[in-house]
């Protein structure tokens, strides 16, 4: 039986009330809202990573056996990738480690490797650390002004933005009140000062009534309570913007309902959490979570509706595989990889203004950077997938229509201010794609790159594999050092191109 270390034990101890969250399997593309997210675009960070821009030889074809798949492309946007998508999510306990800091170089690479983007600070542990104000820091259960110095260092250091969390949960027992809250943003609106995103009160308060107000808990009583917390912080500091609700679940009768209520005046970003099921579920296998996930579209759909009716956007500050911490060999694994591409373009065509994956520490969980006392050990997995991700570019989604006769693939497309990028899964193991591509105008030049796994071995990959994964040949350094060979040319015929997707890979398709 799997053990998370104590610090994962004290942190997530209220992980076992996160439940899976429901939602009608019909998908709406909504408009989306460039909100919050959208400063980033004027960061002065080092810009995100990119592939090698002279393509070499041509595409090498995998072993079979093979499909034919094509894959049709529209020149209709159904939705936008903007700055800071795909962002991290850490428990605020992270703080009481030497994590964040202006001088952990390491992270700070692989941050940028990924951004400019969101960090959020928040977690159940939020609710369990108090602010400190003449504390020692990096000391558990405790927030001191040099813990939030530090983060705002590093925050600024890797050019990226903050969405912060404060205590609410301890307001049940007076541990925390509205003016110590007060007293904690006015520090960190000084320390964060433009790189400051928002302030989040409280997490997942719509299962507070299971633990910190157990017997007597609604969502009237939330809101009371959220807005004495925003009186006292806005009288401080004001004009902070401020996000909320982060419910766990509930997204239709919490989440939608609290922005309503307290509108776009008081509320700058709506927030929603999301795991894809149980990691203690028989059924939280890696074949699961790379199968398409029928309770995301339906959600995206309310919350898209609901954020446009209150003229805000909205933001999944934060998510991941399996909850109660993940499952060994598939939320670690080559699996999450694969997923977490299928989830972050899922969240653009709903309309959100982004995704959080939460994570952080060195266990067989999920994280996408896995860490230890501060140093960082490795970029796992599900890292390579929002990477891939990330290189596929900003700007709108066009529509596509893939056929793969029943081989477990999905396809998008990105039209960027360079040209069309497109990226491919192939989630079926024993079978690779041949694909031809029909696109809405014609292309000069096209070159491919790919994300597998292969063990040392050289055996086929597998979505259970916890190391090997490389993106055009290359592996992510601890320090976010990234030297992917140059990509593969495709030859283009006017407005049609083909290309190989080997079994359990992601492919990008560069075209102009």
């Amino acid at each position: 039986m799997f053990t998370p270390p104590l610090n994962f034990v004290v942190s997530h101890r209220q992980l076992s009330r996160r439940r899976m969250l429901q939602g009608a399997a019909a998908f709406s593309a909504s408009a989306l809202f460039s909100g919050c997210s959208a400063s980033l675009a004027n960061s002065s960070a080092t810009t995100t990573a990119t592939l090698p821009q002279a393509a070499t030889d041509t595409q090498t074809v995998p072993a079979g056996p093979f499909v034919q798949a094509s894959l049709t492309v529209a020149a209709n946007a159904i939705g936008a990738i903007g700055p800071g998508f795909a962002g991290l999510s850490y428990e605020k306990s992270s703080l009481s480690e030497p994590l964040f800091t202006a001088s952990n170089s390491d992270l700070i690479g692989l941050f940028k490797l990924l951004g400019p983007g969101v960090l959020r600070i928040g977690g159940n542990s939020v609710d369990q650390t108090l602010w400190t104000p003449n504390g020692p820091g990096q000391t558990p259960g405790q927030i001191a002004p040099s813990d939030v110095a530090a983060l705002a260092a590093f925050v600024k250091a890797a050019g990226w933005q903050c969405i912060y969390g404060i205590n609410l949960g301890g307001a049940a027992t007076g541990a925390t009140t509205p003016a110590l809250a007060a007293a904690e943003v006015a520090f960190a609106a000084q320390q964060f000062g433009p790189a400051l995103l928002g302030i989040e009160i409280g997490n997942e308060c719509d299962d507070y009534g299971t633990s910190y107000f157990a017997g007597s808990w609604s969502l009237a009583q939330f809101e009371s309570l959220w807005n004495q917390f925003r009186a006292a912080i806005l009288a401080q500091t004001p004009g902070v913007a401020i996000t909320g609700p982060a419910s766990a679940g509930n997204e239709a009768s919490w989440t939608v309902p609290f922005g309503q209520s307290i509108t776009r005046n008081s509320l700058s970003l709506l927030t929603q959490h999301y795991y894809r099921g149980n990691g203690q579920s028989s059924s939280a296998t890696a074949e699961n979570l790379v199968s398409p996930d029928t309770n995301l579209p339906g959600l995206l759909s309310t919350l898209s509706a609901g954020a446009q009716s209150i003229g805000i956007p909205y933001r999944m500050a934060e998510c991941n595989s399996y909850f109660n911490g993940g499952v060994p060999g598939v939320s670690d694994a080559y699996a999450s990889a694969l997923w977490v591409i299928d989830f972050l373009f899922a969240c653009a065509h709903g309309g959100a203004a982004g995704a959080n994956l939460h994570g952080g520490g060195d266990w067989t969980g999920y994280t996408p950077i896995a860490d230890a006392s501060g140093a960082i050990v490795e970029a796992r997995p599900e890292f390579y997938g929002m990477l891939l991700f990330t290189l596929a570019g900003q700007g709108s989604i066009y529509q596509t229509q893939l056929s793969a006769g029943s081989l477990n693939a999905s396809a998008y497309a990105v039209k960027t201010p360079t040209g069309l990028n497109l990226v491919i899964l192939n989630k079926d193991s024993s079978n690779s794609l041949e694909l031809t591509a029909q696109l809405p105008f014609t292309a000069t030049t096209a070159n491919v790159s790919v994300m597998t796994q292969a063990s040392a071995a050289g055996v086929a990959p597998s979505l259970s594999a916890t190391s090997g994964i490389t993106i055009q040949g290359a592996a992510v350094a601890p320090n976010g050092a990234f030297t992917p060979s140059a990509p593969n040319n495709l030859t283009a015929a006017g407005s049609q191109l083909s290309c190989y997707v080997p079994a359990l890979s992601a492919i990008l398709i560069q075209i102009t």
